[in-house]
Protein backbone atom coordinates (compact mmCIF):
# COMPACT_ATOMS: atom_id res chain seq x y z
CA UNK A 1 0.00 0.00 0.00
CA UNK A 2 1.48 3.68 -0.92
CA UNK A 3 0.88 5.91 2.22
CA UNK A 4 1.19 9.47 2.10
CA UNK A 5 2.29 10.80 5.51
CA UNK A 6 1.63 14.04 7.28
CA UNK A 7 4.46 15.81 8.71
CA UNK A 8 5.12 19.48 10.32
CA UNK A 9 8.38 20.85 8.90
CA UNK A 10 10.51 22.27 12.15
CA UNK A 11 13.05 23.36 10.43
CA UNK A 12 15.20 24.18 6.72
CA UNK A 13 18.56 23.28 5.87
CA UNK A 14 20.39 26.56 5.28
CA UNK A 15 22.97 24.74 2.50
CA UNK A 16 20.40 22.77 0.89
CA UNK A 17 17.59 24.88 0.54
CA UNK A 18 15.37 21.85 -0.97
CA UNK A 19 15.31 19.59 2.70
CA UNK A 20 13.23 20.49 5.47
CA UNK A 21 13.05 18.40 8.63
CA UNK A 22 9.60 17.43 9.81
CA UNK A 23 8.17 15.92 12.52
CA UNK A 24 6.06 13.19 12.00
CA UNK A 25 4.39 11.86 15.31
CA UNK A 26 7.68 12.80 17.43
CA UNK A 27 10.05 11.18 14.56
CA UNK A 28 12.46 13.99 12.75
CA UNK A 29 13.19 13.60 9.59
CA UNK A 30 14.61 15.31 7.02
CA UNK A 31 12.63 15.44 3.33
CA UNK A 32 12.94 16.83 -0.31
CA UNK A 33 10.88 19.73 -0.53
CA UNK A 34 11.47 20.25 -4.47
CA UNK A 35 8.34 19.25 -5.83
CA UNK A 36 6.42 21.88 -3.96
CA UNK A 37 8.71 24.23 -5.52
CA UNK A 38 5.96 26.47 -6.69
CA UNK A 39 4.36 27.24 -3.38
CA UNK A 40 5.56 28.63 -0.53
CA UNK A 41 6.46 26.72 2.54
CA UNK A 42 7.16 27.80 5.88
CA UNK A 43 7.92 26.17 9.47
CA UNK A 44 4.36 25.10 10.92
CA UNK A 45 3.01 23.93 7.55
CA UNK A 46 1.90 20.47 6.73
CA UNK A 47 3.45 18.40 4.23
CA UNK A 48 1.78 15.09 3.00
CA UNK A 49 4.71 12.53 2.24
CA UNK A 50 5.57 9.75 0.59
CA UNK A 51 9.14 7.87 0.29
CA UNK A 52 10.82 10.89 1.47
CA UNK A 53 9.01 13.70 -0.70
CA UNK A 54 6.42 16.44 -0.04
CA UNK A 55 3.73 15.59 -2.40
CA UNK A 56 2.00 19.03 -1.37
CA UNK A 57 0.82 20.99 1.80
CA UNK A 58 -2.00 20.10 3.72
CA UNK A 59 -4.11 21.69 6.45
CA UNK A 60 -3.47 21.38 10.01
CA UNK A 61 -6.77 19.43 10.47
CA UNK A 62 -6.36 17.44 7.23
CA UNK A 63 -3.23 16.30 8.62
CA UNK A 64 -4.73 15.06 12.03
CA UNK A 65 -7.91 13.11 10.09
CA UNK A 66 -5.22 11.71 7.74
CA UNK A 67 -2.88 10.24 11.06
CA UNK A 68 -6.93 8.95 12.41
CA UNK A 69 -7.56 7.11 9.12
CA UNK A 70 -3.79 5.80 9.33
CA UNK A 71 -4.35 4.23 13.16
CA UNK A 72 -7.74 3.34 12.04
CA UNK A 73 -6.97 1.08 9.25
CA UNK A 74 -3.56 -0.46 11.39
CA UNK A 75 -1.12 1.30 9.35
CA UNK A 76 0.09 3.95 11.63
CA UNK A 77 2.97 1.72 12.57
CA UNK A 78 4.08 0.71 8.88
CA UNK A 79 4.06 4.61 8.20
CA UNK A 80 6.14 5.42 11.07
CA UNK A 81 8.28 2.30 9.48
CA UNK A 82 8.71 4.65 6.17
CA UNK A 83 9.01 7.47 8.08
CA UNK A 84 12.41 6.04 9.80
CA UNK A 85 13.14 4.68 6.61
CA UNK A 86 14.38 8.39 5.33
CA UNK A 87 17.99 8.59 4.80
CA UNK A 88 18.23 12.70 3.19
CA UNK A 89 20.72 14.03 5.21
CA UNK A 90 22.63 17.51 4.71
CA UNK A 91 25.55 17.37 2.70
CA UNK A 92 28.77 16.41 4.32
CA UNK A 93 26.74 14.91 7.10
CA UNK A 94 26.99 11.15 7.83
CA UNK A 95 24.01 9.02 7.38
CA UNK A 96 23.30 6.33 9.90
CA UNK A 97 20.56 3.98 9.36
CA UNK A 98 17.93 4.11 11.84
CA UNK A 99 19.26 7.74 13.41
CA UNK A 100 17.82 11.23 13.79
Amino acid sequence: MCLAIPGQIVAFDAQQPMLAKVDVAGVKRNINIALLEDQEVALGDWVLIHVGFAMSKIGEAEAVEQLRMLRALGEDELAMEEVRGYTFAPEGASVRAGLG
